[in-house]
């Protein structure tokens, strides 16, 4: 009863999203497993640092290599413990903290800096392998998996599938935004930006960020322009058909929201309106608009699935899954992931930022690096090669220039445009080999 609180209380402890609260209740469940059956049937709150150590043992050393876990996934194990335990002492349920505890030293962008890390701690074993896709490689999955193309272009005739569209343009949005699938799958109508002639910006609300950071993210107006298209076509008609049967009358657990726009909404029996920073990802499947007579007029929330309600993130998991099936039938071998985009997006937007950059400081390209030296310094991992380009001893420092995207809006959105021009040539080029 007491665990099923801690997973409760999970959102006010600082993880908000649906897949990191999943997460914690599956490493758990697989922590509370093992105590029971290695253990001697002890229960969580009986653990110490000696089952702690034998839960590593287990894990990481294990003697079937099919059921050993890497370093990042131990380092997982860990901070949800750790979390679990300052949940149950700041309840009053547990006494004392059940592990020990060593100060380490690591490398921080500011210097070396001494930390408390538990005792069965790995901090820097962990290899996190970065996986991205050329460009080109993302529109082959893309065309191929979830539109249902044939590896030539043309039309695969056996293809069955009726949302290829949304599901190409969901894949567009977040390999030229960088989201994540839970801050792209729970977008708002009123969230998505109006079509202007120079940029694309979606404010993230920190209700649905990670580690509850609002920030901003830029759209490609050509990605942009597919949304609009997306809403007020095929979103709307799915819509208004689904309301000529009655669909959404029926909704009894819905928020009905009267008005909105791109920072509040007002909903029914609320004198105030709602801030979006307010909005979390389960409230957001509830919000259903309303005309002024009360009729329902469908939901707010932007991606729906064929029975008009809203499609969540597990949905998205599961279409990328069985794109990568339909490629792997056509001797495609890709294993795409939603944070495989997010990845996409931060070398692509690396490599445009670097060539931005060389124009700003006023040198020619081929003074210093030419393309092919730049793309040759971000093929294999991408933050290794530009950790090297940058003097960095730490490589998780290279991170740290991902925050700078917020920051650099100019360099930002003309790199954003570099990359429109570069995709609509390669989109044509694709086209015209086909036709021959």
């Amino acid at each position: 009863m007491h665990l099923n609180q801690f997973l409760r209380d999970l959102p006010s402890w600082g993880v908000r999203s649906k897949n990191g609260q999943d997460a914690y209740c599956s490493d758990l469940t697989v922590v509370c497993r093992f105590l029971h059956e290695a253990r001697g049937g002890k229960t969580i709150w009986q653990m110490d640092q000696a089952d702690l150590r034998a839960f590593k043992s287990a894990r990481l050393f294990g003697q079937d290599p099919d059921d050993r876990i890497a370093y990042s996934t131990w380092q997982r194990f860990l901070a949800a413990l750790e979390k679990w335990v300052r949940w149950a002492l700041d309840a009053e349920l547990l006494e004392d903290e059940p592990f020990r505890y060593v100060d380490k030293v690591v490398m921080t962008p500011n210097g070396p800096k001494q930390i408390r890390v538990n005792e069965e701690s790995e901090p820097g074993r962990s290899k996190v392998l970065i996986s991205f896709l050329p460009y080109e490689d993302f529109l082959l999955w893309r065309d191929v998996g979830l539109r249902g193309f044939l590896p030539n272009g043309d039309r695969d005739p056996t293809w069955r599938g009726r949302n290829g569209e949304r599901n190409g343009l969901f894949a567009d949005l977040l390999v030229c935004t960088g989201m994540r699938l839970v801050e792209a799958s729970c977008l708002l109508l009123p969230e998505i930006p109006p079509l202007a002639p120079a940029r694309g910006d979606f404010q993230l609300s920190k209700a649905a960020t990670k580690r509850n950071k609002p920030r901003t993210v830029y759209a490609r107006l050509r990605v942009l322009r597919d949304v609009h298209h997306y809403v007020t076509i095929e979103r709307d008609e799915l819509v208004q058909r689904l309301r000529l049967t009655g669909a959404y009358d029926a909704e009894t657990d819905s928020w009905r929201v009267l008005r909105s726009n791109r920072h509040a909404l007002v909903v029914d029996g609320q004198r105030r309106a709602w801030a979006y920073s307010d909005i979390d990802y389960e409230d957001r499947l509830r919000l259903l608009s309303v005309d002024a007579g009360g009729r329902a007029l469908g939901p707010l929330w932007l991606w729906l699935g064929e029975d008009g309600s809203p499609l969540k993130s597990s949905t998205w998991q599961s279409a990328f899954r069985r794109a990568n099936e339909r490629c792997a039938r056509f001797d495609l071998d890709f294993d795409v992931h939603p944070h495989t985009l997010r990845h996409t997006f931060a070398v692509h937007m690396l490599g445009l930022l670097l060539r931005q950059t060389v124009r700003t400081l006023g040198m020619q390209e081929d003074q210093r690096f030419t393309l092919a030296q730049i793309k040759r310094l971000l093929i294999g991992n991408p933050m290794r090669k530009l950790q090297l380009l940058l003097g960095h001893t730490n490589e998780q420092t290279v991170y740290l220039y991902l925050d700078v995207l917020d920051e650099a809006q100019e360099i930002v959105l003309a790199a954003l445009r570099e990359w429109d021009e570069h995709s609509a040539i390669l989109e044509n080029l694709q086209l015209s080999e086909v036709s021959q």
